[in-house]
This record gives structure tokens, C-alpha cells and sequence, in this order.
């Protein structure tokens, strides 16, 4: 397994065509704009090295029999599950941002599911071909880039129906050595500091869709790969400074980027799925369970920060004994407990798949993702209540550090004398960077809107058996009456 040292070296041998604010980014270990995404996902390599956490940051293969990090390994039984969800909450709690690891990781064990299936019924070899790549990624230690969310286009289309056939990845050529795709995925979590990119159809397909029903790994540095990273609030404030940016060290959530395929060539032996149309909904509800698992995890986690951000703030204010700051200190932490439970229940009530791995129960994970849509932004108000009107109008670092007007900020911005105001202003910026608009919406719409997790609720809500249960307790037969 690499420690975080060598996954930074590792990155510097990469040679991708990287690209932020209209420039090429040639090493992004060292650039600003994407050093503290590397070093928040160095952090997963340097726990699975500490003898603390050993326990929740590797696992045992089930293919070698070797040590791994956890963010390779495939689910064997509900503790695994369980260990998933504590290691990432620790994560989130060390780094106070995302550590990018988790998509990949839940794409591996959707697609290692799905193949299975898919040879169940073709006789395909696509499973044979993912354990030889799993292999590899867990040998290698190597950071895997989950790609699922296509651009779109018109919501309202089917995939073949576009304007533009581009709008999702899709098969542009089968060969005899392999196929060329073409498209882009967005949003993608650590794109520009993952050493591979496993790509997964985005919804369920028809079979007018066949060329779309792709999945598939390439190597980051793959000829056609373009990578376009995005932007987030406040972000040029990593261009200089410290106190700023809050969270300096780690940044602000998980440096998404738009992934381009402009036609690609993908060898067979790394192809999972090619027209199988009618596994494609399959793949995407198990890799969006798997995902949104983690929501009650990797959130709270950086909800254990802010919560902690809180209560300082509120001892530099001079607040901190005020029964109505303790009481949102309380809600606060059960907000995050509750959505800490989902996960727990979630993989808990694993069950078994015929590939012999494990699957979390799909009701209770969008039950996780879909409170966390909410109860991280009530999280988020009641920290904005407890800071103060401050944390909207604070001055710059560099008014801080100026001859002129320093001085003046240290005086009156100070709180409770025995604190130094330094001190406060840096609790504010952190406040700021993890309630940010980019670390909510992520809540929102990181692993599917709230509607798709509405939809899978519903679908698996079993209402009939629950009307069957209201009917025998209300003494209603079964056949149907007719009027009185």
C-alpha cells in the first residue's frame, strides 16, 4: 500500500492535459488550485499506514489474501460495510473536507456486481475481466475515478434521442482490439488526482440506447482525456494567503472536474459492458446505493468540525455558557448522530449477492442521502446563528496583516479579551469554507438530486405488502366489495 508521499510522487509522473481558469495546470500536486484535493486524498493513504485505524482502513483481498486499503477492496460480508462508514466519518473528521476516495471504491463494487450478472446471463466474460483489473488497482494502491454523471443535454431525451449524440459517453466504434468512445462525465470527484477513470452508464437505457451501455477503465493519462477542473466559491482565495481559505490544508470539498473522451480507445480486457442496455439501470441504482451510504458518514464527519467550529466561536464571542448556544450545540450533534444511524442501519442490513459480495439495503441508504439534503443545511444555519453577522462581512487576510488598517482589525474584532483576535477571524474562515454554496449543494446533489432518491424510495417502499398489513388490521377482506 503507498503512504500519502508516495501517491503525491505518483501523481508527478502523470502527464494529462489538466486545465483551470483557462490555463494548463502541468503538475497538480503543486498548483494551488489543486494541491489541497491531493493532500486531502493523501490522507486516506496515510491512515491505512497508522496502527490506530488499521482496523477501518484496510482489509484483507479477497482475491490475493493480501492487505489493502479499504478503497480497493470488495464488501464481503455487513461488517465491511459497517467499517466503511467509520472509516470515512474519521476521514471527514481529519480532513474537514472530501478525500475522493469513496466514488471509486463504490464503482468498483457496483461494477463488480453487475458483471457477474451480465456473464449469468451472456456468458460475456466481463467478470473475469474486472477481477483482473481489480487486482491491479489493489496491487497498485491506485486512486480509481468513479464516472458516472453524464452532461445530459435535454433532461427530457433518452440518450439516443439528443441533438447531440456526444451529450453521453457512447461507443463511436467497435474494433477488433477494442471500442472508441466519445463524450464527457461531470462532477467528477478527485478527476484531476486519480491515477485511473472507471467509467458507468448514468440511467437506464433501451435498447435504441445500446451504444450508451458502456462501462469501462482507461488510465488517467490516456490519449483523448481532457480534464477541465471546476471552480468553487471563493477559490482564488487559494492563490495566496492562509487564514482565508479557512481550510487551507484541504480545501473545500473534492476539486470536481469535467472529464472529455474525445475519442478514446479502451482495449477489451478493460471493457465491463457494451451494449448490454438492460443491466444499465441495474449498475446505476447499486453504485448510487453504495454512494449514498457514505453521505451519513463523509458529512458528518465534517459536520464533527463544525460543530467543533461552533462551540469555539462561540467561546471566543464569550457565548459559550448561554443555554440557547448549548441547546443548538445539541441539535446540532443530533442532527449529525441521526444522519450518522442511516449509514450504520444501511450496512448493517447488508445482505449477500450471488457475486458473493456485499450490498447495502437500498431503502435505508437514499434514506440516508435523502436527509442529508436537508438536515446539513439546518446543520450549517445554526452554525451561521452561533458565529454572528461577522462571518459575512470580515475583512481580508491582507487587511489584517496591512500597517495601516491591522491594527485596527485587531482591536475592534477581537471578542473575550484572553483570545487573540487572530484566533477568532481564523475560526470564522473555517465556519465559512465548510457551509460554503459549494460544500451545500454538494450535500444536495453529490450522489443524485433529492428526486432520485424519491424515486428509488418509492420503488422499493413495498406498498402493497403495507396495504396488505392495513387491510388485516382493519378487517377487510380481500376480494373487492362492491357498493352498498
Amino acid at each position: 500500500m503507498m503512504d500519502g508521499d508516495e501517491y503525491r510522487e505518483s501523481l508527478h509522473s502523470l502527464k494529462r492535459d489538466v486545465f483551470a481558469f483557462g490555463a494548463r495546470i502541468d503538475d497538480v500536486v503543486d498548483h494551488p488550485l489543486t494541491r489541497p484535493h491531493v493532500n486531502a486524498a493523501a490522507m486516506t493513504y496515510d491512515l491505512a499506514h497508522d496502527p490506530r485505524y488499521q482496523d477501518l482502513t484496510t482489509a484483507t483481498s479477497h482475491l490475493t489474501g493480501r492487505r489493502i486499503n479499504r478503497f480497493t477492496h470488495i464488501h464481503q460480508n455487513p461488517d465491511d460495510l459497517v467499517r466503511k462508514v467509520k472509516m470515512i466519518r474519521l476521514l471527514g473528521r481529519e480532513t474537514g473536507s472530501c478525500f475522493q476516495r469513496c466514488v471509486g471504491c463504490d464503482g468498483l463494487n457496483a461494477v463488480y456486481n453487475t458483471t457477474y450478472l451480465i456473464d449469468q446471463k451472456h456468458g460475456a466474460g466481463y467478470h473475469s475481466r474486472l477481477r483482473a483489473y481489480l487486482a491491479y488497482v489493489q496491487d497498485s494502491d491506485v486512486m480509481v475515478d468513479g464516472a458516472m454523471t453524464d452532461t445530459k443535454g435535454n433532461r427530457g431525451l433518452a440518450p439516443s434521442k439528443q441533438a447531440d449524440p456526444d451529450l453521453y459517453v457512447h461507443i463511436v466504434e467497435r474494433r477488433e482490439d477494442g471500442i472508441v468512445v466519445r463524450g464527457a462525465k461531470v462532477h467528477q470527484t478527485g478527476g484531476v488526482n486519480s491515477h485511473e477513470v472507471l467509467v458507468m452508464p448514468t440511467t437506464a437505457l433501451g435498447e435504441e440506447d445500446k451504444d450508451y451501455a458502456v462501462s469501462f477503465a482507461v488510465h488517467a493519462d490516456t490519449p483523448g482525456l481532457t480534464f477541465i477542473f471546476g471552480r468553487q466559491s471563493n477559490d482564488e482565495r487559494k492563490l495566496g494567503g492562509d487564514i482565508d481559505q479557512g481550510n487551507p490544508r484541504f480545501g473545500f470539498v473534492g476539486g470536481e472536474a469535467m472529464i472529455v473522451f474525445d475519442d478514446v480507445f479502451v482495449p477489451w480486457e478493460r471493457v465491463f459492458m457494451c451494449g448490454e442496455y438492460e443491466f444499465a439501470r441495474p449498475l446505476v441504482e447499486m453504485f448510487s446505493s453504495f454512494h449514498r451510504q457514505n453521505y451519513g458518514a463523509c458529512k458528518v464527519g465534517v459536520a464533527d468540525v463544525l460543530i467543533g467550529a461552533a462551540a469555539l466561536v462561540a467561546r471566543y464571542n464569550g457565548v459559550e455558557d448561554a443555554s440557547h448556544i448549548r441547546d443548538k450545540l445539541v441539535e446540532m450533534t443530533h442532527l449529525a448522530e441521526t444522519l450518522h444511524n442511516c449509514s450504520l442501519a444501511c450496512s448493517s442490513e447488508g445482505q449477500m449477492t450471488p457475486s458473493g459480495s456485499c450490498y447495502v439495503d437500498p431503502l435505508l441508504a437514499n434514506t440516508v442521502k435523502l436527509n442529508t439534503t436537508r438536515l446539513t443545511y439546518e446543520i450549517a444555519r445554526l452554525a451561521h446563528d452561533i458565529a454572528g453577522g461577522l462571518l459575512g462581512t470580515l475583512p481580508s487576510e491582507k487587511d489584517l496583516h496591512h500597517p495601516v488598517v491591522g491594527p485596527y482589525m485587531q482591536k475592534y474584532l477581537r471578542g473575550a479579551a484572553e483570545y487573540p483576535t487572530e484566533d477568532r477571524l481564523r475560526v470564522l474562515r473555517l465556519i465559512e469554507n465548510l457551509t460554503g454554496v459549494s460544500a451545500l449543494v454538494e450535500c444536495m446533489h453529490g450522489a443524485g438530486s433529492p428526486q432520485t432518491q424519491r424515486i428509488a424510495i418509492y420503488r422499493q417502499a413495498d406498498l402493497a405488502a403495507k396495504m396488505e398489513l392495513a387491510k388485516r388490521l382493519a378487517g377487510i377482506a380481500d376480494e373487492p366489495r362492491g357498493p352498498a
